[in-house]
């Protein structure tokens, strides 16, 4: 029923959503596995994100403010890619 585009969307959020709730996991070695799981979503996510901007013609400054970092920090993990 779903595109392929939206399913994966649903996928990833179901996937955020279980790593999240296994983030509290008494185990501490599940909770662990869980946090570096999400670590790496997160980095994955902000990586699209920032190539989207740079599609949209957003400068490193505009894109450093809105994570809250700075522009040579930015430009120093994304710049070359």
């Amino acid at each position: 029923m779903t595109g392929g585009r939206c399913q994966r969307r649903l996928t990833g959020m179901t996937e955020a959503t279980d790593l999240a709730a296994r983030a509290g996991d008494r185990d501490p070695r599940v909770g662990l596995r869980a946090v570096a799981a999400l670590r790496r979503l997160l980095e994955q996510l902000e990586a699209v994100q920032v190539r989207s901007a740079r599609v949209h013609g957003w400068s490193w400054q505009e894109i450093a403010a809105e994570l809250g970092v700075s522009r040579q920090a930015v430009h120093k993990k994304y710049g070359r890619h």
